[in-house]
């Protein structure tokens, strides 16, 4: 409940900071929706079921979600790089923990460059992912920022790190909840990053001067 709390927090933050507080307007992507989590969190923030869509890959998670998610929520179910979701149609597209669990630079690519096609001049690509490796799981990698740079060279990028380590945010919830916040006030402590990435919008074009 903290980590959520704290990530819809810097959510909020996030969304007032690029001129996007007006939620409700917004068209959102989320790639790799798994059981629709991360889209209940976007309706919590004020987004519109029918301005939502979500894609996974897996049947099952896809399959839970569009039991969870009100039903004018769009979802599609298969590989992200494969399916058409509209160039240029969404304001936010967003990913957690995806980008993290693919091992091979080269989809990892790919899948960026889709989602920033996917993304409208001006809109922004928001992912939360590991910010360091997890020793204790080979198969996830950290993302450094310099990673994402060369994902999305076209943007520009913003990011802070957020969630106290997992292991410690339980050891101290079962002192005191109020420990978690404490200790996540480290930075050094935080073990995912929440990153914005803006694609650049076109200059407004100027009218030509009367004759």
């Amino acid at each position: 409940l903290a980590e959520r709390q704290g990530r819809e927090r810097a959510w909020r933050r996030m969304l007032v900071a690029q001129g996007l507080a007006d939620t409700a307007s917004l068209r959102a992507l989320e790639v790799g929706c798994g059981d629709g989590s991360g889209l209940l969190e976007l309706l919590r923030l004020g987004f519109e079921p029918a301005q939502l869509a979500g894609i996974e890959l897996l049947e099952e998670r896809s399959a839970r979600a569009r039991e969870r998610l009100p039903a004018a929520v769009r979802l599609w179910q298969g590989d992200a790089t494969s399916i058409d979701a509209g160039d240029g149609a969404w304001d936010l597209v967003t990913a957690s923990t995806v980008f993290s669990s693919l091992l091979d630079d080269a989809f990892q690519q790919r899948l960026a460059d889709a989602m920033w096609r996917w993304l409208r001049p001006g809109g922004v690509v928001v992912a939360y992912d590991f910010a360091v490796d997890n020793p204790r799981n080979p198969d996830v990698r950290g993302m450094p920022v310099a990673r994402w740079r060369r994902l999305f060279p076209e943007g520009a990028l913003q990011a802070q790190r957020l969630t106290l380590a997992p292991p410690l945010a339980r050891a101290l919830g079962r002192v005191h909840p109020a420990l978690i916040g404490w200790a996540g006030a480290l930075p050094l402590l935080r073990t995912h990053r929440l990153v914005w990435i803006r694609k650049p919008a076109p200059p407004p074009a100027h009218p030509r001067p009367e004759p």
